[in-house]
């Protein structure tokens, strides 16, 4: 068993998901923030079946993640 930090973002037309610490593109979507999850959850364990321990990113896990906001001209 292994936890992960997911990344679950709301958009007009649903919930997208992700977890941080692992190679590759591993996304997921749902029409609830549940849903989201859930199905991240598979998309994780698919990945790490597939590809095997190389997917993982650091040894130590991430102990927090933060969402903040930056303004940047364009």
């Amino acid at each position: 068993m292994r936890e992960f930090k997911v990344v679950v973002e709301k958009h007009p037309d649903g919930y997208v998901s992700y977890p941080l610490g692992l190679k590759g593109v591993v996304v997921s979507e749902g029409d609830t923030y549940e849903e989201a999850l859930s199905n991240v959850k598979s998309a994780i364990q698919f990945h790490i079946e597939t590809f095997g321990n190389t997917v993982f990113e650091e040894e130590e896990p991430i102990m927090e993640a933060f969402v903040a906001e930056a303004q940047v001209p364009v």
